[in-house]
C-alpha cells in the first residue's frame, strides 16, 4: 500500500510522528516521507534518530497556519497524515486565537491545499476530547473533525479522501499521567494526587494509534471516523500499579477534564459500525453513499450504546497495568512470579 509512495506527516517530530516514521520503514518500502513541522531543533533530533534512513526522509520548516508553504509541501505527496496540533489545555484557554488559527484554520489550509495537489488520501488524528467537548481543545477539534469529514464533499472530481482518526491519551505520552506519577515517584512520595477516585481512561499505545492510522490509509472511502477497541483502567488502579505500598490523594477534579474518556456518543450509535477490532462512525449527509463508502464486515451497533471508559467490557488490572508499564519502560518488574501471573491473567 505505502510501497513506494510520498507520505508527509505534520507535526512529525511529536511522539505519533516518530513512532510513525519508525513502523512505517519497518512495514514498508516508501519512496519518501516528508517530515513537516515547525521546530528545526526536533527535526536535528528526529534526523540523528534515523539516521541509518535519511535516503528516505526529507525535513520541511513550515506551519499548517502557512498555506502557501503546505502548498509546496505538498507538491507530488501521495499520502498526508495530520497530527499537528495545538494540544495542551490549559494553554489553549490562555491563548484561544492561537489554538484557532493551529486547529481549525491548519485544518481548512490542510484540506486545501490536499484538494488542490491531487493528494490521495488525508488522515487526521482526532482526540477523545472532541466528543462532548467542555474545554477550547477540543471544541477546536470537534470543528477540525467536521472540516475533515465534509471535506469530502469538497474534493468533487479529484482523488482525495479525507477520513479521521480518534483516541484519548496515548499511554506514557507527554503531559500523561503516568510519566507525572513517575516523575513523583522518583522525588520520593508515599502519596500519589488523584483528581478523582471515579477517574477511568482508556489504554492505548503508540503503536496501536499508528496501527490503525494505517488501517485508515488501507481502506477509507471517504467520510470515516475510526475508534479502536481498546481496554479501559481506573486511575486508582494505575496509582496502586505504580507505588503500591504508597497511598493515594484526592485532589479534585481539575477545570475540562471529564470523568470518563468518551469515544462515541448516543446520538453517534445510530451511524456507527462495529469491526472486529474497532468501531466506524459514518457521516449522515446526502453526498454520502453507502454502497460506495461502506466498508464491509461491519454491523451495525445498538443505537442508544455510548463508548466511553467508565462503561468498556475491557478493563486491565493492576497487574495488567504493571506489565503494561514494565513494556513502556515506566516500572521494571523484577517479582518474575509477579510477571507470570499478570501475563497469564
Amino acid at each position: 500500500m505505502l510501497n513506494n509512495k510520498t507520505i508527509l506527516v505534520t507535526g512529525g517530530t511529536g511522539s505519533f510522528g516518530k513512532k510513525f516514521i519508525e513502523m512505517i520503514l519497518e512495514k514498508y518500502d516508501p519512496k519518501k516521507i516528508i517530515i513537516y513541522s515547525r521546530d528545526e531543533y526536533k527535526q536535528g533530533l528526529v534526523r540523528q534518530q534515523f539516521k541509518d534512513k535519511l535516503d528516505k526522509l526529507r525535513f520541511f520548516i513550515g506551519d499548517v497556519r502557512d498555506k502557501d508553504r503546505l502548498y509546496r509541501a505538498f507538491d507530488g505527496v501521495d499520502y498526508v497524515i495530520h497530527a499537528a496540533a495545538m494540544k495542551q489545555v490549559p494553554a489553549c484557554e490562555y491563548n484561544p486565537f492561537e489554538a484557532i488559527k493551529t486547529n481549525i484554520h491548519g485544518a481548512q489550509n490542510i484540506i486545501d491545499a490536499a484538494i488542490d495537489r491531487g493528494v490521495k488520501k488525508v488522515v487526521a488524528l482526532s482526540t477523545d476530547k472532541a466528543v462532548n467537548p467542555i474545554n477550547l481543545y477540543g471544541g477546536t477539534k470537534l470543528v477540525s473533525d467536521k472540516l475533515f469529514i465534509s471535506a469530502n464533499a469538497y474534493s468533487g472530481d479529484k482523488p482525495t479522501v479525507f477520513s479521521v482518526v480518534r483516541y484519548g491519551n496515548v499511554a506514557g505520552s507527554r503531559g500523561s499521567v503516568i510519566p507525572f506519577f513517575k516523575d513523583l515517584i522518583e522525588q520520593g512520595v508515599n502519596e500519589l494526587p488523584v483528581t478523582d477516585y471515579r477517574m477511568t481512561r482508556f489504554w492505548i499505545t503508540l503503536d496501536e494509534g499508528v496501527e490503525l492510522v494505517f488501517k485508515a490509509l488501507e481502506e477509507s472511502k471517504g467520510g470515516e471516523t475510526y475508534i479502536s477497541k481498546i481496554p479501559s483502567f481506573k486511575i486508582t488502579d494505575l496509582a496502586k500499579a505504580m507505588l503500591p505500598e504508597g497511598s493515594m490523594k484526592e485532589v479534585g477534579i481539575r477545570e475540562g477534564e471529564k470523568l470518563h474518556e468518551v469515544m462515541i456518543t448516543r446520538d453517534d450509535s445510530r451511524n456507527t459500525y462495529e469491526y472486529e477490532k474497532h468501531y466506524i462512525i459514518y457521516p449522515h449527509f446526502e453526498w454520502w453513499n453507502f454502497k460506495k463508502h461502506f466498508t464491509p464486515g461491519g454491523r451495525l451497533i445498538e443505537e442508544g450504546f455510548e463508548y466511553n471508559s467508565g462503561n468498556n467490557k475491557e478493563w486491565l488490572s493492576i497487574e495488567d497495568l504493571r506489565v503494561a508499564m514494565n513494556e513502556l519502560g515506566f516500572i521494571p518488574i523484577k517479582d518474575a512470579a509477579l510477571l507470570e501471573a499478570a501475563v497469564t491473567k
